[in-house]
């Protein structure tokens, strides 16, 4: 077991190796050749220059002014200075409230952590029950839960702490999500014109055999929004167009190469050899070979896109729709459109920049089968994975080992290997194993056919969040090999279930809180650091890099990742609620995780990272919910602790404590959430009204002109983008119909051959 020297050791560990990561950092940071790594985000908003222009020749490489080395601390200070309106400005809304995260572990852990220890250390370390029970224990369990006698009365305050806890935790949740709700409506408010703010989805548009998608959505929203409707882009099926671009770009990066390394050396021509990976075979010019290759892609690129803008069989059942006000598209975002609620379903049309583009081609009808078959596969995923965890996690401790491998057992009793293996390998263990998860849940959140980055994030961190609660927090408080845990679980029954894992808890303190230091202290560390992109940008600067906008592509400023970030903190939520009555030890090491981690993703928010998407804090709903559920949990689990306890007469008042956090969760969702997920027509009115004040002449329709062009199309010679943005030409005054069971409408169409005329005027016609 574990004793408190052993988790000393472990934390002087992890703290000599963040301080490494954060020296290591200082020092890179202000070496003038790494200026584009560590504050490319400057450089983007085009408000730094390069160091490398100045200054004598070695001072372009390396940073002469010794006192700035003795200052390596100085950007912590520096992080925390700007004002969080003048970070909206700068860095959006999302990064923001994303920091805000943070805080919110703060204020909830700091207050529960000053309780804990004044009131349920002392009460938990002053009883002898370890010590007379004949099992074997460590330091930490003696300021658990674990000390405390079986029926002892003590337990009432564990039971006036949770209830205390939970309140606590329930208000600075409301008021969260009072100040964040707030700061979306005002954001939302007084930010500039964007095209989403126009622009509404609709989806499966239901086939005509007279008229073409683009007719038949302009005359479905002349008829039924006459006053407001502006415009639309159909959705074209442009993925093989995408991937021969993407080709392209791979390919000239190749052929900027070797031009450049030709030009270094123009005496001897670049070969490349034909062969399995360039290592042998025919040798033929690199230049001439990759200038045919980029010819023959542009040819194809042509090709492709005149194919897709003249068949209609490219067009999908899509369109992006497009009103004259705020009003206008807020009222068709968020009503149904047509007595067949299957059919002509609107939503808000993300951000240009938060569009995912490949998943607008999938039909409509697909869209069931593709998430039925990735929740069968996150099944499989998440349930069998236990098993290789819970291998690992069996083997990363000392009596696995030593009963494994005995050679080592002499190695392994010293001190220092025995503190690093136990503070250390299990955690990295972990990590290793969780290190390809995002990428594979991020492939399934695209093949269930997302149609925003925003959305692709937010389903990929709730599948994480879930996995780690079953994998990392579950798999590892279960005792015993994989196999033992799966037959516990399939012979328990239900109500069995909480009892097992409670009981288990005050057991895996140690290994969490070595988590924590691992993943926590010495990962954050790890981020500031950039050790990756700092790497890939010194190869792409030294063999691709010809020009300015050459170097600006080769910079990597990131994004903050929420899909992996914001599911992290939750497991510190989760950690932290669930042990603030069981082993409050573990507080600490949480609170200095939230500190930490506060201040270095506010540096790196402000100088590094490039948000691709602007949403506006849509996200904070599923952060809230997220907290609540581990509030749940950590109430259940202390409930299945104190029946093993023998603490009849308390634990039946702790079912009193889910339902007021159930209740609460849905009083905050009714009062909070719906300006997380509708748009007040009020603001939207306000909003128009005031545009049309200050800019009577707006020229809307050229501001939203080019907005929802797939990317493809926008790289395409002026006279092909004209191909696509033929129905954007003029303004649509008359209603496009040319389906004889339509003739009811009582105006023509710019696509109609001949002008419709009513009933009436046909009798009048025939009269004369």
């Amino acid at each position: 077991m574990a004793t408190l020297s052993d988790i000393g050791v472990a934390a002087a560990i992890n703290i000599l190796s963040a301080f490494a990561f954060f020296l290591a950092f200082a020092i890179l940071r202000i070496q003038p050749l790494n200026d584009r790594v560590y504050f490319p985000k400057w450089y983007l908003k085009g408000l730094r220059c390069s160091p490398l222009a100045n200054g004598a020749f070695v001072s372009k490489f390396v940073n002469l002014d010794f006192r700035s080395y003795a200052r390596f601390l100085n950007w912590m200070p520096a992080a925390l200075q700007m004002p969080e309106p003048e970070l909206i400005d700068h860095a959006g809304l999302d990064s923001a409230v994303y920091l805000r995260i943070y805080l919110l572990g703060l204020k909830i852990f700091v207050p529960i952590a000053f309780l804990a220890f004044t009131i349920m250390v002392p009460v938990n370390w002053t009883n002898n029950t370890l010590e007379h029970s004949g099992l074997t224990f460590s330091d930490i369990d003696k300021l658990s839960i674990s000390n405390i006698p079986n029926g002892s009365l003590r337990f009432w305050t564990h039971l006036i702490m949770a209830y205390a806890f939970t309140f606590w935790t329930c208000y600075v949740l409301k008021r969260e999500y009072e100040i964040v709700a707030s700061m979306r409506l005002h954001f939302l408010a007084s930010e500039q014109r964007r095209p989403d703010q126009f622009t509404v989805l609709v989806k499966n548009v239901p086939p005509d055999p007279d008229e073409s998608i683009s007719e038949l959505v302009e005359h479905f929203f002349l008829v039924n929004h006459p006053e407001h409707y502006l415009s639309h882009q159909v959705v074209y099926n442009a993925n093989k167009l995408s991937e021969l671009v993407n080709e392209k770009k791979k390919i000239q990066n190749w052929l900027d190469y070797y031009q450049n390394k030709y030009e270094r050396n123009p005496s001897k021509r670049p070969l490349l050899k034909m062969g399995f990976l360039g290592l042998w075979g025919e040798s033929v010019d690199a230049v001439d070979f990759y200038t045919a290759k980029t010819e023959r892609l542009s040819r194809d690129i042509s090709l492709e896109r005149e194919k897709i803008t003249s068949n209609p069989k490219s067009i999908m059942a899509a369109a992006f729709v497009s009103f004259k006000t705020r009003w206008g598209a807020a009222v068709c975002a968020q009503t149904q459109q047509c007595r067949n609620p299957t059919i002509w379903l609107t939503e808000w049309a993300p951000e240009p920049r938060d569009v995912y583009w490949e998943n607008l081609s999938i039909p409509f009808v697909f869209l069931t089968i593709r998430r039925l078959i990735v929740a069968v596969a996150f099944f499989f995923l998440t349930f069998f994975f236990v098993i290789p965890i819970a291998i690992v996690q069996s083997l990363a401790n000392i009596e696995s080992i030593e009963k494994a491998l005995p050679f080592l057992k002499p190695i392994i009793e010293v001190k220092v290997i025995k503190s690093f293996i136990q503070g250390f390998l299990p955690g990295i263990a972990l990590k290793i194993f969780l290190l390809f998860l995002p990428t594979i849940l991020m492939i399934m959140s695209k093949f269930e056919g997302f149609i925003s980055l925003s959305a692709l994030e937010r389903r990929s961190a709730s599948r994480y969040y879930f996995f780690q609660f079953i994998n990392v927090f579950l798999g590892s408080i279960i005792t015993g090999t994989a196999f033992q845990q799966l037959n516990n679980f399939i012979h328990q029954s239900t109500n069995e279930i909480p009892k097992t894992i409670g009981a288990s808890i005050p057991m895996k303190a140690t290994f969490f809180i070595t988590y924590i230091m691992v993943d926590g202290w010495a990962g954050v560390a790890a981020e500031i650091l950039r050790l990756k992109p700092l790497i890939i940008y010194h190869l792409k600067n030294f063999f691709f890099v010809k020009t300015e906008k050459d170097r600006e592509e080769a910079m990597d400023p990131g994004t903050i990742g929420f899909n992996t970030g914001e599911p992290q903190i939750q497991l510190y939520f989760l950690l932290g609620l669930v042990y603030a009555i069981v082993t409050p030890i573990l507080l600490p090491f949480i609170i200095v995780f939230f500190a930490l981690a506060f201040v270095v993703f506010r540096h790196q928010i402000i100088n590094v990272y490039n948000q691709e998407y602007e949403s506006a804090a849509a996200y904070w709903p599923d952060v809230h919910l997220r907290i609540i559920v581990a509030l749940i949990i950590s109430q259940l689990l202390l409930m299945g602790l104190l029946s093993t306890k023998e603490a009849a007469s308390s634990t039946p008042l702790l079912i009193t404590l889910p339902v007021l956090t159930i209740w609460f969760h849905r009083f905050c969702k009714g009062r909070y959430e719906p300006a997380f997920v509708r748009n007040p027509l009020q603001e939207a009115m306000m909003k128009d009204t005031l545009e049309r004040a200050r800019e009577p002449n707006l020229n809307l329709k050229g501001f939203l002109q080019n907005a929802y062009i797939h990317p493809v199309f926008k790289s395409a010679d002026d006279d092909k983008i004209d191909v696509v943005m033929e129905e954007w030409e003029e303004e649509p005054s008359l209603i496009a119909t040319k389906r004889t069971s339509k003739r009811s409408t009582p105006l023509s169409s710019k696509h109609g051959r001949s002008s419709f005329s009513s009933p009436e005027a046909n009798k009048e016609r025939s009269k004369t």
